[in-house]
């Protein structure tokens, strides 16, 4: 049963890939201007942009090219930038996704490890104290940070910390040569934003999810025999709640990949979500789908991990019956 399940899992997450493939393709197809056109500039003249745009294979139907690229795409290749956009003309996609992975990736850490253990542990404080001051403190404030935009908070903590206290600096600016305290101090405005934003939603979950397994059966059982409500949590209600919660932090890390994008423009961050913003403006269609497609294969590989951790914690999802 347990195969079973993940063998159905991997198979909606290629089809699910595939779809969205299609509609990658699709959309960066309906982009305003011509390819050709843009990197000829004052060149254009209608012969010189009919014999690129067949050097291209722009010339073929729809179908082919997207044959072509998905076929490209399954082998690694994810083509060439054909706007000139970073290093210049004909420069191999994977060359310039490279650095700019490496700066998300490494974001994604700093967020994910100062987050995801902060968010748990005031979520399961808050669960041990419902009703209290402290639990109605935290809701409230998670439910107001939920509820105000990411570029928002990244404005107000610009006022703060870079222009009245002047502490940090409002802008990323990576030479490449940074460390320690100097690379904790640059990023600082990018990951504090990231870990408000980030946190309220998991606190929230982890105290919803906790507070649902309370109401159980067993666990009032376990309360009318006097067990510490802090051990019940720890020890029989967070094992049952944790498939949620780790729903939930996938999700997050997976918007943390490729949804920072007006957080990376806010501070102008060199990362993947800014490229992809960059390739649109400059109008290069291969950069954009390679940008896609990585933001989509990543979400598609951590709700694939938060099911598995939901199956393998919950014995009723493995064995249905």
């Amino acid at each position: 049963m347990l195969w079973r399940a993940i063998v159905g899992r991997i198979g909606i997450s290629i089809v699910t890939l595939w779809v969205v493939s299609l509609m990658i393709f699709g959309m960066t197809n309906l982009l305003p201007g011509d390819i050709a056109q843009i990197m000829l500039g004052q060149m254009a003249t209608p012969e010189n942009t009919a014999a690129l745009r067949e050097k291209l294979g722009l010339d073929k139907p729809a179908h082919i090219q997207y044959l072509v690229w998905l076929g490209n795409v399954a082998m690694g290749d994810l083509g060439i930038s054909k706007a000139g956009l970073g290093a210049g003309l004909g420069t191999p996609i994977v060359e310039m996704l490279g650095p700019r992975a490496f700066n998300t990736f490494r974001l994604t850490v700093w967020v994910s490890v100062i987050a995801i253990p902060v968010s748990l542990v005031i979520g399961l404080i808050a669960a041990m104290h419902p009703g209290t001051r402290l639990d109605r403190t935290v809701t409230f404030s998670t439910l107001s940070l939920i509820s105000v935009p990411d570029f928002l908070v990244a404005t107000f903590l610009v006022l703060i910390f870079a222009v009245y206290l002047g502490w940090l600096p409002s802008i990323v600016f990576l030479r490449g040569g940074e460390s320690g305290w100097l690379l904790f101090k640059t990023l600082a405005m990018p990951i504090l934003t990231l870990v408000i934003v980030v946190s309220a939603q998991i606190i929230r979950m982890t105290r919803a999810t906790v507070l649902n397994v309370m109401s159980s059966p067993y666990i009032e059982m376990a309360i009318l025999k006097g067990v510490p409500r802090r051990k019940i949590i720890l020890r029989h209600a967070l094992l049952n709640a944790i498939g949620p919660i780790v729903n939930v932090i996938a999700l997050n890390l997976a918007w943390l990949v490729g949804g920072v994008v007006v957080v990376e423009t806010i501070f102008a961050y060199p990362g993947l979500a800014k490229l992809m913003i960059e390739a649109v403006l400059l109008r290069d269609p291969p950069l954009v789908q390679a940008c896609a497609m990585i933001f989509c294969t990543v979400y598609v590989v951590l709700i694939f991990i938060a099911d598995m951790a939901s199956i393998l914690s919950n014995p009723r999802l493995r064995h249905p019956k």
